[in-house]
């Protein structure tokens, strides 16, 4: 059963060569709420697409976003649209919310193997956001929804396409994300996974299926403090 903690035992991750980080609301923390402006970016999109109010594009959005994994994919299935203008709209927005955060890279650094960004956005989005942390040079690679061919976590295929390309031993890898059911794979395949949550759930608005479970089979850790969790990693 998972617990929050900031300082998780290191001899529980001796075995981890693969680090695997989700990106939004993981590599940054929830408070920042840099997804806000792609999530209307997105809504944005839809309003225009379909000619709808803005209400009910966010409904729509929304409940693609529930069903398919990504907004994105929700219109491709059901209305047919390229992709690539979709993404260039949903990632126009302005990072300086995200400041130079050195504790996180020097505790990135510090983790033994390769490191990982496996984001269910582009690897232009996940280098800008990175880049403005000042950790983007301690990842190796980053895979992105493109390399995904568009199949969004949670599906299976798409952690078998990550693990495949970067010749992952999934018993040897460790995955961090924001979303329970982001885990649900990782775990199957034998991951460690954690789970980062908000420091204030409270001032936060998320849906019920997105909060984490004290119970939830999938999810071996939980924290609300990313660095902390790294750092205590390398303490032993």
């Amino acid at each position: 059963m998972p617990h929050l903690t900031a300082s998780p035992d290191p001899a529980a991750f001796a075995h981890v060569r693969d680090w695997v980080f989700d990106l939004d609301n993981t590599l940054y923390p929830h408070h920042i709420n840099l997804f806000s402006q792609i999530d209307r970016n997105m809504t944005d999109f839809v309003m225009d697409l379909l000619q709808m109010e803005r209400e009910e594009a966010r409904a729509l959005q929304k409940r693609y976003y529930h069903e398919h994994g990504t907004t994105l994919k929700g219109l491709m299935m059901h209305h047919g649209i390229s992709p690539d203008a979709f993404l260039e709209k949903a990632h126009a927005i302005d990072y300086s919310a995200l400041l130079p955060h050195p504790e996180l890279g020097e505790a990135i650094k510090a983790l033994p193997g390769r490191k990982f960004i496996f984001t269910n956005g582009t690897v232009a989005h996940a280098q800008a956001a990175a880049r403005a942390l000042g950790i983007l040079d301690h990842f190796d690679d980053i895979f992105d929804i493109v390399a995904a061919e568009y199949v969004p976590k949670p599906a299976g295929e798409t952690y078998n396409k990550f693990a495949h390309l970067n010749r992952i031993d999934a018993k040897h890898a460790a995955m961090f994300e924001d979303l329970p059911r982001n885990l649900a794979v990782p775990r199957s395949l034998g991951m460690t996974t954690v789970l980062l949550v908000p420091r204030n759930l409270g001032d936060f608005v998320i849906e019920r299926w997105e909060q984490a479970d004290d119970a939830d089979p999938n999810v071996d850790y939980m924290t609300d403090d990313l660095t902390g969790f790294l750092q205590s990693l390398m303490a032993g």
